[in-house]
């Protein structure tokens, strides 16, 4: 196993560090300490390497982009809606960033944060771990928190990230990585890719994809994605169920260690990535980050994959916990298992 600490860049004065990661197979991820950004997850394919998830070469590029690429994610993944929730009984608001709704923590989320970083290592594995002191005045939320979130990977080819929560205030805390994938050997577009998602129901939403708080069956729909299929074929037909131009949408899965959530891969049957998470949400977006015409025309080269708690949970009573309260720290993990097929 292997590390390796750089400069990657620097923003508003601050050098960005980026952490690479190593195994014996030379599969490597990199991580950069600002937003906690997943920049890289390349395998060797006989000696060839191959990029799974997409990455930027620079914070320029990065806050051109925008679209979260591959960032991490709080305090809260996705929308709250009207930006204010209550905890016992106090009623809280926070920032209103999009719409009539806080969405992926506000304008001061994770992904706004250039956090400290560490290596550890044992014999089979190696990690990178990134922490923040975040105070309740840095982000409008209830509760000094105090966060790390942990990528390691191991020499089974297997990614894990976990976020550690801790606070000392009754807060919100679902966090995730937007991470964006394209497993196909020509990148271009999702044209050879597929999902399977392990769900019975997707979240209606309302106008500005707040949960209504309804749960709707995917069973012989679009949104059935019990069996591998590939995306461009569930994009035609979402077209022609209700005009749907794109996936953005989150299923109830069923949390697992042991049982992936969901699968990409190619069908061309060369790879695959199985998700695990211990939490009940799965967000998927069909997008095209780096061509506005291109994504303008609906033509994706990006899925990106959120595993959480669902959606506004804080607002549906059914929707799962997602309060931190203290001195009961927190860890949630979503784990990334790598694949070779043929």
């Amino acid at each position: 196993m292997e590390t390796k600490k750089e400069v990657f860049d620097q923003i508003d004065g601050q050098d960005v560090i980026r952490y690479t990661l190593v195994n014996d197979q030379q599969t490597r991820i990199s991580v950069l300490s600002y937003g906690g950004t997943w920049q890289e997850f390349v395998v060797n394919e006989d000696g060839v390497e191959r990029s799974l998830i997409w990455g930027l070469d620079s914070m320029a590029d990065y806050q051109r982009v925008g679209y979260c690429l591959c960032q991490s994610i709080g305090r809260v993944a996705g929308r709250i809606g009207g930006a204010k929730f209550k905890i016992d009984d106090q009623e809280y608001q926070v920032e209103m960033n999009e719409q009539t709704h806080s969405l992926h923590g506000g304008d001061h989320g994770f992904n706004t944060l250039n956090f400290d970083g560490k290596f550890s290592e044992d014999d089979d594995q190696v990690s990178v771990i990134l922490s923040k002191h975040i105070k309740a005045s840095d982000d409008n939320y209830p509760g000094n928190l105090d966060v790390e979130i942990k990528f390691t990977l191991d020499n089974q080819n297997q990614v894990s990230i976990s976020f550690m929560g801790d606070t000392d205030a009754a807060t919100l805390f679902n966090p995730t990585n937007h991470v964006y994938w394209n497993t196909t050997d020509d990148r271009t577009s999702l044209a050879k890719q597929w999902l399977q998602i392990s769900s019975t129901a997707h979240l209606e939403f309302d106008e500005e994809k707040v949960p209504t708080g309804k749960k709707l069956s995917v069973k012989a729909t679009a949104y059935d994605f019990n069996q591998e299929q590939p995306i461009e074929d569930a994009l035609k037909q979402l077209n022609a169920e209700n005009g749907g131009i794109e996936f953005d949408d989150a299923y109830e899965v069923n949390p697992s260690e042991t049982t992936p959530i969901a699968m990409v891969g190619d069908t061309d049957g060369k790879r695959r990535v199985k998700l695990y998470s211990d939490r009940n949400g799965l967000v998927v977006f069909t997008a095209n980050p780096f061509d506005p015409d291109q994504e303008a025309a609906h033509e994706y080269n990006a899925l990106a994959t959120e595993a959480q708690t669902l959606p506004d949970a804080i607002n549906h009573s059914d929707f799962g916990d997602i309060v931190l309260r203290p001195g009961k720290p927190v860890t949630n993990t979503i784990r990334y298992q790598y694949e070779r097929l043929n």
